[in-house]
């Protein structure tokens, strides 16, 4: 884990510069294991986020505004009565430690000055928020554990606070040279040293640990054996006297797109890579972090839809493949009609008992006049002539079959495109109200059977993705077919234009005109708006574009379904950083 005590020391240096003082107005829990408190001071107003969940535990300044709960749970509330209000007061590392202690400012219920503190432990699977008061007695706490469970430290309200048990580890900000020496020596010769330094100090993620071999050896795996003890020694003290200087400087290590890594330090391991500066750490970990953390809670939060839609997609599948294998044998029935025929025109010399006759095949004759034979099975329960009349129904049957297959399987490709389209409507979901949404479009077009302890609620205007041109023109873009709908038959007027990926599932898209006439470049980015919140991938997508008003929905079709029969085409290639700019909602 990245967020070692080194990354925790930069986050808390950068909110005592800036935030101390700071009264707290207001107090979110976006998460279950998530708080974010919202601090104003002289230097305007931040948002500092408090994660303590087991994936993702971490502590810093925050732009990324998130959807609130309706109702608030318990321990939000809890924190909004004693902590609203309260100025922030004090800002302390324990012992180079991946524990943080915010001390406030405020009064008690009496009115009298008293002091409550946040106790910020990120531990990864341990990681957990404590709220206390001037003496550090436990008030609350986000996870707590009684005598049974963790007997060497409970956590329980009235109970004093104490830290996690000590580890068998070096501070590395109180070794000297001496000190590393003796450590050092101990080392096992054969063992990569990145891996001897994490076992050694407290602190040191695994990613700093490599970069301070790498800068010593130019290997991020070298053994302790290969290694110069002082270039060790100079590359560790380097890293430590960043931190006691507040000398920090936050990079982000790219994979093109992805986000790879984060450090406190400037990352030189991995060529390859971009590495991105940030001015500061709360940046920094919102650049590596909102994409990561979105797609973890609509996996989280979806999972119910996840497992409809798949079982759905697979239900289809094998239906569609049924019904063509049955269509294939619906072929035969031209076969049927000429067995019958052939019967019938040789009824003479035919007689109940028969099991089988050889026919001679006039509809097959050769060039050259010759007759090809054909061999026609025979109930021999059965007369001559109800053996031609079961042919003929066979015959019938397959025509009617053949029909209603076709039918069958157009309406579930329909269904199976539909499907896709709510696939790909979940990807891009952001908020709890895009899931619910996407719960209630999948009620009302007919999954209600498979969908359990879920009934329809009363819709509310659906909240859509806005963007503004460069030429200060809106663009409205739908994350799911309800929103889809939505801005396509409500808000959009005659004269706006239309977008949608061309046959592939996508967002609709609306380039809002408002009596103006749209520019060559507002045309092009709404476009790229369209092809990026689409399934289209790679460059010169093709996007279809048409006034608003030869957009149609048919009859009884499922929602997000449109028609449009006159229409341009443009090919455009996303830029995805320039479209999140544009973003207003």
């Amino acid at each position: 884990m990245a967020f070692d005590a080194g990354m925790l020391a930069c986050t808390l240096s950068e909110i005592r510069r800036a935030a101390t003082g700071a009264r707290i107005e207001k107090v979110y829990q976006p998460e279950r294991d998530e708080i974010v408190l919202l601090m104003r001071s002289f230097e305007g107003g931040r948002r500092l986020l408090i994660n303590a969940g087991s994936n993702n535990p971490r502590i810093g300044f925050t732009s990324t505004q998130k959807e609130n709960p309706q109702n608030p749970p318990m321990l939000c509330m809890l924190l909004r009565k004693y902590l609203q209000g309260a100025k922030l007061a004090r800002i302390e590392m324990a012992d180079f430690d991946r524990v943080a202690f915010l001390g406030f400012d405020t009064r008690d219920e009496m009115g009298f000055e008293c002091r409550r503190y946040l106790i910020v432990e990120l531990m990864g699977k341990y990681s957990n928020l404590l709220f206390a008061d001037g003496d550090k007695k436990i008030i609350t706490a986000m996870r707590t554990s009684d005598l049974s469970l963790d007997s060497a430290r409970p956590l329980l309200p009235g109970m004093t606070y104490t830290l996690p048990p000590a580890q068998d580890k070096a501070n590395p900000l109180h070794t000297d040279s001496e000190a590393f020496a003796r450590i050092y020596d101990g080392f096992p010769t054969d063992r990569p040293c990145d891996k001897c330094i994490v076992s050694a100090f407290s602190g040191v993620a695994p990613v700093v640990a490599r970069e301070i071999v790498f800068r010593a050896t130019g290997h991020t795996d070298t053994p302790v054996k290969y290694c110069f003890r002082e270039d060790i020694e100079r590359e560790l003290f380097a890293v430590t006297d960043t931190i006691k200087n507040d000398a920090f400087s936050p990079c982000l290590v790219l994979d093109g797109d992805k986000p790879v890594e984060y450090s406190f330090i400037t990352l030189t391991q991995y060529g390859g890579c971009e590495i991105k500066a940030f001015e500061s750490a709360g940046a920094l970990l919102d650049g590596y972090f909102e994409t990561r953390d979105n797609i973890q809670r609509v996996h989280q939060r979806a999972s119910d839809i996840l497992k409809l839609l798949t079982n759905a997609e697979t239900r289809i599948k094998k239906k569609l493949e049924l019904q063509r294998s049955e269509l294939a044998d619906c072929e035969k029935g031209s076969e049927y009609k000429k067995y019958g025929d052939l019967i019938t025109a040789n009824i003479y010399r035919l007689s109940r008992g028969d099991t089988s006759a050889v026919f001679d095949d006039y509809e097959s004759m050769g060039e050259d006049g010759s007759l090809p034979q054909v061999r026609v099975e025979l109930d021999s329960r059965l007369s001559p002539a109800a053996n031609a009349q079961r042919y003929y129904k066979r015959y019938s049957k397959s025509k009617t079959a053949r029909v209603e297959l076709s039918r069958q399987i157009e309406l579930g490709e329909a269904e199976l495109e539909y499907v896709y389209t709510v696939f790909d409507a979940l990807s891009r979901a952001e908020t709890p109200t895009d899931l619910a949404e996407i719960r209630d479009e999948l009620y009302r077009s007919g999954y209600a059977s498979r969908m359990k302890s879920y009934s329809a609620h009363k819709s509310h205007a659906p909240v859509i993705m806005q963007f503004e041109t460069a030429d200060g023109m809106r663009v409205l873009c739908g994350k799911n077919n309800v929103q889809n709908e939505y801005i396509t038959h409500k808000l959009a007027e005659k004269h706006d234009y239309w977008f949608h990926a061309k046959q592939t599932p996508g967002s609709h898209v609306v380039l809002v005109t408002e009596g103006r006439e749209p520019t060559d470049a507002d045309f092009t980015t709404a476009a790229e708006i369209a092809a990026h919140y689409s399934k289209a991938e790679g460059a010169n997508i093709a996007v279809d574009y048409t006034l608003a008003k030869n957009v149609k929905k048919p009859s009884g079709a499922k929602p997000g379904f449109v028609i449009y029969h006159t229409n341009w085409t443009a090919y455009v290639t996303p830029d995805a950083d320039r479209i999140a700019a544009m973003r207003k909602k």
